[in-house]
């Protein structure tokens, strides 16, 4: 566990750092669940940085910052959708079950709660169901998404919080 992670608010400027723990996350950690080719479609090497930036805009992360060698590291993020959807959760690759992930999701629940959301879904991939499951969803639906033409599998799990 690490002490003092602080959950905030994306700053505009922070892209380039949540692309690193997006990219980082699948390709060093969901790599045990997926192949090279499936974690090459999730997070090609050469994705657009204009279509990050929308990405990110949309999503309006919550951040999981951390000190770490002194230094502010941006450690995960994750978002929730005014439906209810958690669209991108990840950690990176680095800073995994150091108590980032808890983190991320105590305030998603915190956040569902004060805004009045009474369930919570999103599609998770093999590696983040264990944690999903540990904070109490559910799996409702298996799925096989296609990515940029490579199929991926995952779960749509839900959480009702009523």
């Amino acid at each position: 566990m690490i002490s003092g992670i602080t959950i905030r608010r994306y700053a505009a400027g922070e892209e380039a750092a949540l692309w690193d723990v997006y990219f980082g996350a699948i390709h060093h950690v969901c790599i045990r669940h997926y192949t090279k080719e499936q974690v090459n479609a999730w997070a090609p090497d050469d994705f657009d940085s204009k279509t990050w930036l929308q990405c990110v805009e949309r999503l309006n992360p919550f951040v999981a910052e951390i000190v770490d060698d002194q230094a502010s590291v941006l450690a995960g993020y994750t978002d929730l959708q005014d439906d209810g959807l958690i669209d991108h959760f990840f950690v990176h690759h680095k800073y995994q079950r150091r108590g980032v992930a808890s983190a991320l999701m105590q305030r998603v629940l915190d956040d569902a709660a004060d805004r009045g959301i009474n369930r919570l879904y999103s599609h998770v991939s093999k590696t983040a169901q264990p944690l999903y499951k540990r904070f109490g969803f559910s799996i409702i639906s298996e799925n096989e998404p296609v990515i940029r033409g490579v199929a991926l599998t995952n779960a749509t799990m839900e959480k009702r919080l009523d």
